[in-house]
């Protein structure tokens, strides 16, 4: 009994030890951290949740309206104060320099008329122009710059240019031919199947009788005596392009020009040598209108 009560004493003992062991051994291990609730969604900054910017890098050079086209050409018809109905036609090609600034040459023909011209009826039912001896026509080829002061969109409304041009100017004087009966001029009558009836550059000293001009000549009868008389021009613009697709030009241009020769134009011959001065000019100046269409490359 003794026996056992000691044998029992002992595993007592060796149990309690043992469990005390445990115990510090689980004190000295390090407590794992609670596991961290999900943030809301309302507590992710504004600059996480949406999308990053892209990269100046990574987006590809799409070319502007201003860049989508290197060249322009333009068909124009010319009004001005110094032409009739229609005053002439030009042509004008340019090159884009940067996106404002545009490079161009162009070329225009034009005819001048003299503000003291007088259209004079025939007994017969033609016309001529009293004095007149020559057509005045003018070559301008032309270099300047076109300037983009305010910009249309790409598919609607206006845009407005400044222009400046300079170039030569080479007047053409091409003889004014009349039909002149010779015969009446001795008869005073005038017979159309029988008289002698010419073709001819009108000249007032010449051509006395104006009872026996009948009518004017063909328009080219002279082309062959055509003079060149040299000059210069300066021109300043305003253009309003109304084009409503980025490939097609279409609009309107106003300006003002100068012009001058080397020698007056002689349109009208004068009745009296004192009159050549009077009625002729060496220098012109004009207020004009193109309409112009064309388009870009």
């Amino acid at each position: 009994m003794r026996f056992f009560s000691t044998h029992t004493y002992r595993w007592g003992l060796l149990a309690a030890g043992l469990l005390m062991a445990a115990g510090a051994q689980a004190q000295d291990r390090p407590t794992p951290a609670p596991a961290a609730a999900p943030a809301p969604a309302s507590a992710v900054p504004a600059s996480r949740s949406a999308s990053a910017p892209l990269r100046a890098d990574m987006i590809s050079d799409v070319p502007s309206d201003e860049q989508s086209y290197q060249k322009e050409f333009v068909f124009g018809v010319n009004f001005n104060t110094q032409g009739g109905l229609l005053g002439g036609a030009s042509v004008r090609s340019s090159r884009v320099m940067d996106d404002r600034l545009l490079r161009f040459w162009s070329v225009e023909g034009v005819m001048l008329k003299n503000a003291k011209e007088e259209r004079i009826n025939s007994f017969i039912g033609g016309t001529y122009i009293n004095r007149k001896t020559n057509y005045a026509f003018v070559l301008r080829p032309s270099v300047g710059i076109q300037r983009i002061l305010f910009r249309k969109a790409a598919d609607a409304g206006v845009q407005v240019n400044g222009l400046l041009s300079v170039g030569p100017s080479f007047g053409l004087l091409m003889p004014y031919y009349i039909s002149y009966d010779r015969t009446a001029t001795r008869t005073n009558v005038i017979n159309l199947s029988t008289d002698e009836i010419v073709n001819e550059q009108y000249d007032p000293y010449k051509h006395t009788i104006t009872g026996a001009i009948l009518d004017h000549g063909p328009l080219f009868s002279g082309i062959g005596q055509t003079q060149v008389v040299p000059g210069f021009h300066l021109r300043g613009g305003l253009s309003f392009e109304y084009g409503r697709y980025r490939d097609a030009v279409t609009g309107l241009e106003v300006g003002f020009l100068v012009e001058g020769f080397t020698k007056r134009l002689l349109i009208l011959s004068p009745s009296t040598l004192s009159d050549t001065d009077a009625l002729n000019r060496k220098f012109f100046s004009s207020v004009y209108l193109t309409l112009y269409f064309g388009h870009r490359s």
